[in-house]
């Protein structure tokens, strides 16, 4: 509940400076590149470097495939405006009044979503997405805290306020490192940005899967995708609307291509609940594809 916004509060920030700045695309390919991210990058690491020096780390397979079907059908929601666009108007690049009223009437339905899957996940279902009690036997036990949750808290929001000083030099700085380094919008919002962005969740995954909290890590990575997909996207179209330049949530092909082949990826590597070194590492390979294949794709 606490990892997952203040994580994405770095990439909402950044995505904020962006679409203030008018890179749209950026804002968008941010996004993407986001759910992406924490999908396979963050969840392939922890699942490596959790699964180093262990046979295989236990979670719960039921609250995964939640979690599994949850991304899956917020993904849908963000590919519904890309169909309508190339079966109405014909291509992807085409624009009108219908379908920024689309992208908006579907922020308001993906909100609405997000505060059920919270009543969902936190409420009625809290114990399908705990920690299962089998254990391997290297993993530590209870361990001792010294720092207190309001502590821990303000640290957060500490930090989120400091990325937000470095979103805006970072956002400064896209369009010259771009064309310096030979950089498309679509690679530098869908891989860089995301990166970026995705640090916090990634940083905090991998430890708590070294720890042997796999379930805890999933529970990072999903979530921060679903935040991404249910309130981050959401709240992007929301302010645009605020700034008078509407965002509409059709997304590039490849952007559209790389959220399938991920949400198909963490299903099937969450089917049987439990994870090694290995499903990690082919994990991470796909997300490298990907990245490649988005670095080939021409301005």
């Amino acid at each position: 509940m606490l990892n997952a916004p203040f994580g994405n509060g770095a990439e909402l920030l950044i995505a904020g400076f962006a679409l203030s700045a008018g890179l749209t695309d950026v804002v968008k390919a941010s996004v993407a590149g986001s759910i992406l991210g924490n999908t396979l990058l963050v969840l392939g690491a922890a699942m490596f470097a959790g699964g180093i020096g262990r046979t295989s780390q236990k979670f719960s397979a039921t609250g995964a495939s939640a979690k599994s079907l949850m991304l899956f059908i917020a993904v849908a929601g963000l590919v519904m405006p890309a169909v309508y666009d190339m079966t109405i108007l014909g291509d992807l690049r085409s624009s009108n009044l219908a379908l920024d009223e689309l992208g908006l009437a579907t922020s308001l339905v993906l909100l609405g979503w997000y505060v059920a899957g919270l009543i969902f996940s936190l409420r009625t279902h809290a114990d399908v997405f705990s920690e299962p009690e089998l254990a391997d036997a290297g993993d530590t036990g209870e361990e001792s805290h010294g720092m207190s949750t309001t502590a821990a808290v303000l640290l957060l929001l500490l930090a989120t306020v400091l990325t937000a000083i470095g979103a805006e030099i970072l956002v400064g700085a896209v369009g010259g490192a771009a064309r310096a380094m030979g950089m498309t919008d679509l690679f530098v919002g869908f891989i860089v940005v995301a990166v970026v962005g995705n640090a916090a969740e990634h940083f905090s995954a991998v430890v708590f899967a070294r720890r042997g909290q796999m379930q805890l890590a999933i529970n990072i990575a999903k979530d921060s995708s679903l935040q991404s997909a249910l309130l981050a996207a959401p709240v992007l179209v929301l302010f645009s609307w605020v700034l008078g330049t509407p965002m509409n949530l059709v997304f590039h092909p490849f952007e559209l291509l790389g959220l399938a082949l991920a949400v198909f990826a963490v299903t099937f590597v969450s089917l049987d609940g439990e994870s090694n070194w290995y499903e990690g590492l082919l994990v991470l390979a796909l997300r490298v594809i990907v990245a490649l294949a988005t670095y080939f794709v021409p301005a």
